[in-house]
């Protein structure tokens, strides 16, 4: 019988992948990592593993949480980037050391409840990350930072449901208490989503005035570069005969820049710290779909290397590409790698 762990958070999601997995004939395990103080998620999650009748490990990860996630999240704000935290926390928690545990305790498989999906390709003689079935659930974006070399070992119950009422319905089914429990919040350690609070309360990060600057003038006062972040037009405090954006930092001088919407159209860009799934380098020019958000569009762009970055040329110019996200490329619904945007 094949063993896997499952990691959970105490939510639906991850919850009825315990329950999918078990009716499939894994013998299945539960994990809830331990990443912060104040996360009570393994309370949740113990009773649904009760209720199923399958173990529950916590496992704890704040040190690990600490150093690859919130640091990482309070260096980048410090230099005028906007992080992603889930996807430093997928990159070396979820997947990495929640692999690493698995096989410490003999389970050859992890699983999670993600909107993804991974198969085996003839075409390209390896696993690949794919998109889920329901695309306005897929979560392939923040995935793309999994260890090519666990892919086979990971397994996304969840891959091919299309509604999250399905998911619902068999939590009620099996007589799981989460059947009704809320979406998860962006940023699981800021509870309460004010990101600047807890930027002053855990780092050197204070609110400092400096000049926001148009053309080389100045034309107002901002109270802290940390507040911003590229593309944003609300909150300047400044008025001006057409709209204005966000569209730089100059952070020796402490100013914030800012123009026009045309302004925020590029036409490449570079990536760094890169993970190629699809292929293990890039010898030639690919052509590929981009993804800069999220919940951005994609958008057809050509891929090369350049000084060991990843040059990114769209076909036409695009908006919305922030320094400190990630930029994910695809063929198809296969996800080819990622890396952060410069």
């Amino acid at each position: 019988m094949k063993k896997v762990l499952v990691g959970m958070s105490g939510g639906v999601d991850s919850s009825v992948s315990a329950v999918i997995l078990k009716n499939e004939g894994y013998d299945v395990y539960g994990a809830t990592m331990n990443l912060f103080d104040g996360n009570d998620s393994s309370k949740s999650a113990k009773e649904v593993c009760d209720t199923l009748g399958i173990p529950h490990y916590t496992i704890d990860f704040k040190d690990e949480f600490n150093k690859c996630v919130i640091q990482k999240f309070i260096l980048e704000y410090s230099n005028c980037r906007t992080p992603n935290p889930c996807i430093e926390c997928n990159k070396h928690l979820k997947f990495k050391a929640m692999y690493e545990k698995a096989k410490s305790l003999g389970i050859d498989y992890i699983a999670t409840g993600h909107y993804a999906k991974i198969k085996y390709s003839d075409k390209y003689k390896r696993y690949v990350l794919k998109k889920a079935d329901n695309l306005a659930k897929d979560q392939s974006y923040v995935l793309y930072n999994i260890p090519k070399e666990i892919l086979p070992y990971v397994v996304f119950p969840l891959a091919n449901f299309n509604s999250k009422d399905e998911i619902r319905k068999i939590a009620y089914d099996n007589g799981l208490k989460v059947f009704n429990s809320k979406e998860s919040q962006d940023i699981c350690f800021i509870p309460d989503g004010n990101y600047k609070k807890f930027l002053e309360t855990h780092s050197n990060i204070k609110e400092l005035e400096g000049n926001i600057i148009l053309n080389g003038k100045v034309i107002g006062r901002h109270n802290g570069l940390y507040k911003y972040t590229i593309g944003q037009r609300k909150g300047l405090g400044i008025s001006y005969e057409e709209p204005l954006y966000v569209i730089g930092f100059n952070k020796d001088r402490n100013e914030l820049i800012v123009g026009l919407e045309s302004d925020l159209y590029v036409k490449s860009f570079k990536v760094k710290d890169y993970n190629l799934l699809l292929f293990d380098e890039i010898k030639e020019p690919i052509r590929v779909s981009v993804k800069t958000r999220y919940k951005s569009k994609e958008y057809k762009a050509t891929i090369s290397m350049d000084n060991g970055l990843i040059n990114v040329v769209f076909d036409e110019k695009q908006k919305g590409v922030t320094p400190g996200q990630s930029c994910v490329f695809y063929i198809d619904d296969i996800v080819v790698g990622g890396g952060i945007i410069v």
